[in-house]
């Protein structure tokens, strides 16, 4: 069984995992703009990861005893004054995401809770993952700086992500 201030630090998450996929959407709809249909694609899919990471954490809370309170969000930044400011946003996003799993696994070390341990460390792992994903593309961005194939090239690259199995 969870305690409150466990189950209410993972509604939190839940909430902020929403609030992710929501940001990569918007992220989303500023590359459909652009005309950079590859990052748009590797927005979607970042999008649809995070509902999934929201989903999972849903899951774990209603199997280990806990209620689920859905939270509301704000508006997620819709402008961006190009791709490297959008993905550096993404990164610093990231950087928040991974400061707020490391704080759940404090609180359930804590409280010595094992099971949600051993659950939230697969989002401390998942969270290496995305933050070097996202600087690998900040890294390839800042490389082709203002030269228009350069991006291109970026862009036909991340048309090449396809989703990735469902997180379990």
């Amino acid at each position: 069984m969870l305690s409150p201030a466990l189950n209410q630090a993972l509604n939190e998450q839940i909430s902020y995992e929403n609030y992710s996929a929501f940001i990569y959407k918007a992220m989303q709809g500023y590359f459909e703009a652009e005309d950079l249909p590859g990052m748009s694609n590797w927005m979607n899919l970042q999008f649809q990861e995070e509902l999934s990471h929201a989903e999972k954490i849903f899951r774990f809370v209603c199997d280990a005893g806990g209620r689920v309170e859905i939270m509301g969000m704000e508006a997620p930044n819709n402008k961006y004054s190009s791709p490297l400011e959008a993905f550096e946003s993404a990164l610093e996003h990231e950087q928040k995401v991974t400061q707020l799993i490391n704080g759940l696994m404090e609180k359930a070390q804590a409280e010595k809770d094992h099971a949600a341990q051993i659950f939230l460390q697969w989002f401390v792992t998942e969270q290496i993952e995305e933050e070097a994903s996202v600087s690998l593309i900040i890294s390839q961005l800042k490389r082709v700086k203002d030269d228009g194939r350069g991006l291109m090239m970026v862009d036909q690259e991340l048309s090449k992500r396809a989703a990735a199995p469902a997180a379990e």
